[in-house]
């Protein structure tokens, strides 16, 4: 089933995720959050292996993904794959929620030297996500036991925990509050179109329905920005490459702005009125999920691309490739066209995103409409940390063909 224009994607949703050692209690916390059974809850180490997603709606926060991840504790091939999947969440997370079990540091108080959990904390800080304390299970230990664990944890952390039970239903108020009151402090709302068009502009978008346009649906990109531009009571007018020519007949003025995709700036850039001002959808959503500045910089690089170097494409969406797909064939015959056949692409999907980009020139990531900006932005960090070029496909599609100074952002 499609996307529809009432749907709120996943990729646009607050991300919440859990993260503590097995048996924390972050499922139960989770699912007394949720009022549901999300998270399987099991005495037994180690039952939450893969981060499990559940999106909700909650009052005060809006839409939003509640996950839930292994615990960072856990131990051998196995247990190092789960924690490097807690980790990838930990890139998604716009906020992080740290839980310790009360009932576990009661029973073994010496076993309890936070180090674990100020590495995790310590890498939130570094990515600029806000972190809730919270201890769970006070239910099962006694007022001086908990009042040293509380105690303790302040110290450490400089930040009073939360005090919760998921069993009893206690604590999980006061955590909802917290929840919203951190969630409402973050940065002030984004908008793919930004500040380029207001209330009664008109926007055309041409929008190319080939092959890689799903049957009886229009793509995601293409969906969120119609939905945005109505919000803003744009008036929006949809067409095909093929009926731009008539499409800018019937308009009685120069629309204000063109939105067209990746792979038709050149047919429409040579089109378009002077006065109108020309994007693209992958464009716009470079500026809307990652760092356009970055992107736009990096894209020069693609001038100094010799045949000897490797590029590194990057879906975030894990589909069957399909002929002329964008990334799989048209961006790799664009490069090699100015580089020479030598040149190395290698492709990427989904979350599959190495940590050591030291060996590629570029890295060229897609329009990131199934991921959230915090992860974008994850990738954005680790390029630049790295001192690796890395652009979007807009930006790279726009350079390639020589209108990138053209294209508005």
């Amino acid at each position: 089933m499609g996307t529809t224009l009432n749907d709120t994607p996943s990729a646009d949703r607050t991300h919440i995720a859990f993260f503590g050692r097995m048996n924390s209690g972050k499922s139960s916390l989770l699912n007394a959050l949720a009022g549901q059974e999300i998270s399987i809850v099991s005495p037994v180490s180690g039952t939450t292996t893969d981060p499990v997603k559940k999106p909700m709606e909650i009052h005060g926060i809006g839409p939003c993904v509640l996950l839930d991840t292994a615990g960072f504790d856990d131990s051998g091939e196995l247990g190092s794959q789960r924690v490097a999947q807690a980790k990838r969440a930990a890139d998604q997370a716009d906020l992080a929620v740290l839980v310790w079990n009360a009932v576990q540091h009661a029973a073994h108080p010496q076993a309890f030297d936070f180090t674990q959990e100020k590495l995790w904390y310590d890498l939130f800080q570094k990515k600029g996500t806000p972190v809730i304390l919270v201890v769970n299970q006070t239910d099962g230990v006694s007022a001086d036991s908990l009042a040293k664990l509380v105690q303790s944890i302040e110290t450490e952390f400089g930040q009073a925990p939360l005090k919760v039970s998921a069993l009893c239903k206690t604590g999980i108020e006061e955590l909802m509050r917290e929840l919203i009151a951190r969630v409402r402090s973050r940065e002030a709302v984004r908008y793919i179109t930004g500040d380029l068009v207001r209330e009664e502009d008109l926007v055309l978008l041409v929008m190319p329905q080939d092959i890689q346009a799903p049957k009886g649906r229009l793509i995601l990109p293409q969906v969120q920005t119609i939905r945005e531009l109505l919000d803003k009571k744009c008036l929006a007018v949809c067409v095909t490459t093929d009926k731009l020519d008539q499409a800018l007949a019937a308009l009685r003025k120069p629309p204000k702005l063109i939105i067209t995709d990746s792979q038709a700036y050149r047919a429409v850039y040579e089109k378009k009125p002077e006065s109108s001002l020309l994007t693209s959808f992958s464009t716009l959503f470079a500026a809307y999920k990652g760092d356009i500045g970055y992107f736009v910089q990096s894209a020069r690089v693609i001038d100094t691309l010799t045949a000897r170097d490797r590029v590194l494409i990057a879906e975030c969406c894990t589909h069957a490739p399909l002929d002329e797909d964008i990334g799989r064939v048209k961006l790799p015959r664009l490069l090699r066209k100015k580089t020479g056949d030598g040149l190395t692409v290698e492709v990427v999907s989904g979350p599959d995103f190495p940590q050591d980009l030291s060996g590629y020139r570029l890295v060229i990531q897609c329009g990131a409409c199934m991921f959230n900006r915090k992860y974008v932005m994850a990738r954005v960090n680790a390029a630049k940390e790295q001192g690796v070029a890395m652009t979007n496909y807009g930006v790279a599609v726009a350079y390639l063909n020589g209108i990138l100074d053209e294209v508005i952002y």
